[in-house]
C-alpha cells in the first residue's frame, strides 16, 4: 500500500501541473485507495509484467515517462522503456527495488544513498519524501503549541491492510503500560477488528476500534501519539508533526526502522517477530510505549526533530527532475504512468 500511496502523491502534483497520469497496477481491491485515484480522474490498467509487453503498453498510451515502484517488477522493465524513448523513474527502498535502469532514482528513506552511477540523477533522503495533499493540508504549524490528550490519544496504524496482523500484537502492549489512555486503532480487515474489540482494558483505558479512514492524517492531528509500522507512513507523520512509535514489521522495513531510531525521531518499539513471543522484547516494548505515552515532552521533542528533516516538498523536487529528463513533448502534455 506504501507504493501506492507515494504514486498517488507524485500523480497529485503532476496533475497540478497539467500533465495526465495514469495509474498501470493493482491497488489490492482497496475501495478507499480506488476512490482517490477516481476522484482525481486518474485511469486505471492493469500493468503487463513483461517488459516487452509494458513497453508496447507505453507506445499505445503515448506515454512520455513512467515510474517504476515495485520490488516484485522484471528488472529488465526499466532498461526496455528507456529503449523505447520513455523516461524512467525508478523507486527503490534501499537494496528492495534498486535494479532498474532509469534516468532518475529516487530513495525516499532517511538515510538514503543512491548510486550515482545508476541514473543522470539520484535523489535519496526525506528531502524527496512524496506526499498527498491530504497530509500537506494537515501539516501541523512547528510554532504553534501541541494540544495534549487527557488521557492522551495513541493512533494504532499498520498499513493498508496489516497483512501481518500486527495492531493486535501490539496494542495488548499498549495497554500493558497500565497508564490512561484512549487507543484508536485503525483496524483493516473484520477478523482484526474483532480480536482488538475483545481487549481487555485496564482503568482508564479505552479502545476504539475504526475502520481504514480515508483522510488518515485528519484523525492523526487529533492524536498525540501514533504507533505504526516502519514503512512510508512514517515520514507522514514526521510531516504531520504527530509523533510516532516504529514497529518493524517486514525485513524491507528493517533499514528504515534502524535510521529513524538512530536519529531519534521516532521511538522504537522494537520487531514484530520478536514482539509476538519474546518475552525480553516485549517488556522492552511495554517501557518504550509508556515512556511515549506519559512525557508530553519527549513527544514534544519528536515532533521538533520529525518536521526540521521533513518539511513537505519532496513531490515538487521528484517532478522538477522528471520534468527535466522529459522532452518529447511541451510539459503541458507530458503524460506519465
Amino acid at each position: 500500500m506504501g507504493h501506492v500511496i507515494r504514486c498517488l502523491a507524485l500523480g497529485e502534483e503532476l496533475l497540478a501541473r497539467g500533465h495526465r497520469v495514469t495509474l498501470l497496477g493493482d491497488v489490492g481491491g482497496v475501495d478507499w485507495v480506488e476512490a482517490q485515484f477516481r476522484e482525481r480522474g486518474i485511469e486505471q490498467r492493469d500493468a503487463p509484467a513483461d517488459p516487452d509487453e509494458l513497453a508496447a503498453l507505453a507506445d499505445r498510451l503515448g506515454l512520455d515517462a513512467v515510474v517504476l515502484d515495485g520490488y516484485l517488477l522484471d528488472p529488465g522493465c526499466g532498461s526496455r522503456l528507456r529503449a523505447g524513448g520513455v523516461t524512467v523513474l525508478a523507486v527503490s527502498d534501499g537494496p528492495f527495488g534498486a535494479d532498474q535502469e532509469a534516468d532518475v532514482v529516487l530513495d525516499q528513506n532517511l538515510g538514503a544513498a543512491v548510486d550515482p552511477g545508476r541514473a543522470a540523477t539520484s535523489l535519496a533522503g526525506l528531502d524527496y519524501v512524496l506526499f498527498r495533499d491530504q497530509v500537506l493540508r494537515r501539516r501541523r504549524d512547528p510554532a504553534s503549541p501541541t494540544p495534549e490528550g487527557d488521557p492522551p490519544r495513541v493512533l494504532t496504524v499498520f498499513g493498508g491492510t496489516d497483512p501481518y496482523a500486527a495492531g493486535p500484537v501490539v496494542v495488548p502492549l499498549l495497554l500493558a503500560t497500565g497508564l490512561a489512555l484512549h487507543v484508536v486503532c485503525v483496524a483493516a480487515r473484520p477478523e482484526i477488528a474483532e480480536r482488538l474489540r475483545a481487549l481487555e482494558t485496564g482503568p482508564g483505558q479505552t479502545v476504539e476500534v475504526v475502520a481504514p479512514v480515508e483522510d488518515l492524517a485528519a484523525l492523526a492531528v487529533t492524536c498525540d501519539l501514533a504507533v505504526t509500522a516502519a514503512g512510508s507512513s512514517v515520514w507522514e507523520f514526521l510531516c504531520l508533526g504527530v509523533p510516532a512509535g516504529l514497529v518493524c514489521v517486514t525485513d524491507n522495513q528493517a533499514v528504515g526502522y534502524d535510521a529513524v531510531a538512530a536519529r531519534g525521531v521516532a521511538g522504537p518499539v522494537g520487531l514484530l517477530s520478536a514482539l509476538r513471543d519474546d518475552p525480553g522484547a516485549r517488556a522492552a516494548a511495554v517501557e518504550e510505549l509508556r515512556r511515549l505515552v506519559e512525557d508530553p515532552t519527549v513527544r514534544r521533542e519528536l515532533t521538533e526533530r520529525g518536521q526540521r528533516l521533513v518539511d513537505g516538498r519532496g513531490r515538487r523536487r521528484v517532478a522538477d527532475a522528471l520534468e527535466h529528463h522529459s522532452h518529447p513533448r511541451p510539459p503541458s502534455t507530458m503524460r506519465s504512468a
